[in-house]
C-alpha cells in the first residue's frame, strides 16, 4: 500500500491514498493526536462502532458477509470481546477498513469512517479533519479543472493549425461557405472517430442529457491525444494522403498514446 499523499490536523501528518473513488485515511495517524493510551482495537470493539461500519458497508459493499457481522455484533461490547481490523476484514469481507504492514502500513479507513473515529479522538479533533480534508479535496479539484483548461487551450492552438491545413490542401476556391464548413466539420469528426470512436452527432444521440459537446467532456488524457491528432493529421493532409488513410493512421496513433498515457505513472500522480 502506497502513501501517496498527507496532510495536517492540529500538527499531526495524516497520510491518504486513493483507491478507485473511494479516500482512505490512515487511523494510526489520526491515533497520534489522542492524549493517553487509545488503540484503534479498543475502537473497533465497541457496539456502536460495529454498528456503524455495518451500516456503511451495507450501503457501499454488495459483498458483505451479513452472517459473520451478525456473531460479531452479538459479542461487541462484551468485557472478552475482542477483534482486530485484520479479522474484521477477513471476516465480513468489508472494504471500509484496510490494514497493512511495510513502511508505508498501518490501518486506513473511508473518508466517511475516519471521520465517526475523528470523534473518539475529540470533536474538536473531528471538525478540523473534515475541515482539512475538504481543502485537500478543493486544492485537488482546482489543479485538475487547470490542467484540463490547458489541454483544452493546447487543443483550440492545434486546431487553428489543423484548420489551416484543410484550408491550404483541402478545399477548392469555388466551395461555397456552406460546403467550406462541412469539410471542416468533416475533418473534425474524422478526427471524433480515430480517438472517441463516435462523431458529434452520435454522441449527442447517446447523451442527450448532457450540455456541451463530445470534446466538452473529454478526459485530460483525450484532450493531450486530440492535440496531438491535430498536428498529426495537419502533416499527413501536407503530404497528401486520402481521408480514410489519414483516419487509419490516427486511430492507430490514438490507440498507442491513450495506452501510454494511462500507464503512465507520473501521470497518474499528477491527477492525484
Amino acid at each position: 500500500m502506497a502513501k501517496n499523499k498527507s496532510f495536517a490536523v492540529q500538527g499531526i501528518n495524516i497520510s491518504i491514498f486513493k483507491e478507485g473513488d473511494f479516500d482512505f485515511i490512515s487511523l494510526t495517524d489520526m491515533v497520534k493526536a489522542k492524549d493517553g493510551d487509545f488503540f484503534i482495537s479498543d475502537w473497533l470493539r465497541n457496539r456502536n462502532t460495529v454498528e456503524f461500519l455495518g451500516i456503511w458497508e451495507t450501503v457501499y459493499n454488495p459483498n458483505f458477509n451479513y452472517g459473520e457481522f451478525a456473531i460479531i455484533k452479538s459479542q461487541a461490547g462484551l468485557n472478552n470481546y475482542k477483534i482486530s481490523v485484520k479479522e474484521w476484514v477477513e471476516k465480513t469481507n468489508a472494504i471500509g477498513l484496510k490494514a497493512s504492514a511495510g513502511r508505508y502500513g498501518g490501518t486506513f479507513a473511508h473518508s466517511d469512517i475516519a471521520f465517526e473515529f475523528g470523534m473518539w479522538i475529540s470533536a474538536e479533533f473531528k471538525i478540523y479533519l473534515i475541515k482539512e480534508f475538504q481543502r485537500l479535496k478543493a486544492d485537488e479539484n482546482n489543479r485538475l479543472k487547470l490542467e484540463w483548461n490547458l489541454q483544452r487551450t493546447l487543443a483550440k492552438v492545434n486546431y487553428h493549425i489543423h484548420t489551416d491545413a484543410i484550408k491550404e490542401r483541402l478545399l477548392p476556391v469555388t466551395l461555397t461557405k456552406a460546403q467550406i464548413n462541412y469539410v471542416y466539420a468533416n475533418e473534425a469528426d474524422m478526427l471524433n472517430v480515430a480517438l472517441f470512436g463516435m462523431t458529434s452527432r452520435e454522441w449527442r444521440e447517446r447523451n442527450d442529457d448532457k450540455a456541451g459537446n463530445l470534446r466538452d467532456w473529454a478526459t485530460v488524457e483525450q484532450l493531450v491525444v486530440l492535440s496531438n491528432l491535430e498536428s498529426i493529421n495537419a502533416v499527413l493532409i501536407q503530404q497528401g494522403l486520402q481521408q480514410s488513410e489519414r483516419l487509419q493512421q490516427l486511430n492507430l496513433v490514438a490507440n498507442a498514446q491513450m495506452k501510454s498515457l494511462l500507464n503512465n505513472k507520473q501521470l497518474g500522480k499528477l491527477k492525484k
